[in-house]
């Protein structure tokens, strides 16, 4: 039986929808599955990059792109008042709910649908008061281990080569996106093509550099 890890972070709506097609995608696949809330924005940082909401055009896309995606898996998804916003206490909440900094199904489900159902602010603070006491956490969200949990999820996402969200990692491959799904699914199924290729395309050298 595989261990997947899922790295996610709920102001992603990729996240969301990959979150909500895993069940399908893995029916039938013996697995165990971790979450591990981290924060993109670090990723970014890491990297130097920017968030796809964060450039002109991209950002008009990406919104397109997923309720379209959205329509086509039958996923209820509705934007947020406003997008990006900061999901820090969402991830902390996320963490405190669990001994380990690994929430469970329910957590998760939970919190995606604060953000992407019904088009309210993601962090309002009203709503986000309801929402722990919905969830209950086992630990108070301000507790100094909760943070540097969520921190430690984010190192280790990228110590193992995550650059974005959602990212999947089996064994010593890395998958990110809903639409890696099927690519997943595949190497689980033990699909011969990751014997040779999945490393022959990492062996390409690097040509003009900016």
């Amino acid at each position: 039986m595989k261990t997947i890890t899922c790295y996610l972070d709920f102001i992603s709506p990729y996240a969301y929808l990959a979150f909500e097609a895993l069940p399908q995608s893995l029916m039938g696949v013996s697995h165990c599955m971790v979450y591990k809330p981290v924060l993109f924005a670090a990723m970014l940082k890491h990297h130097g990059q920017l968030g796809p909401a964060e450039i002109a055009g991209k950002r008009e896309w990406t919104y397109r792109q997923v309720l379209w995606q959205a329509k086509q898996l039958s996923v209820v998804l509705d934007m947020p008042l406003s997008h990006p916003f900061n999901p820090l206490a969402l991830l902390r909440l996320a963490v405190a709910c669990s001994s380990d900094g690994e929430p469970n199904r329910y957590v998760c489900d939970t919190l995606f649908k604060h953000v992407w159902q019904g088009g309210a602010a993601a962090d309002d603070a009203t709503r986000l008061l309801a929402l722990t006491a919905q969830l209950a956490p086992a630990r108070s969200v301000d507790d100094p281990a909760v943070k540097a949990q969520l921190k430690a999820n984010t190192e280790e996402a990228i110590a193992r080569g995550a650059f974005g969200v959602p990212t999947f990692c089996v064994d010593d491959k890395v998958f990110w996106g809903l639409d890696a799904l099927p690519m997943m699914r595949a190497y689980l199924d033990g699909d011969q093509w990751f014997d040779t290729a999945w490393d022959a395309a990492a062996s390409i050298q690097q040509g003009t550099k900016r």
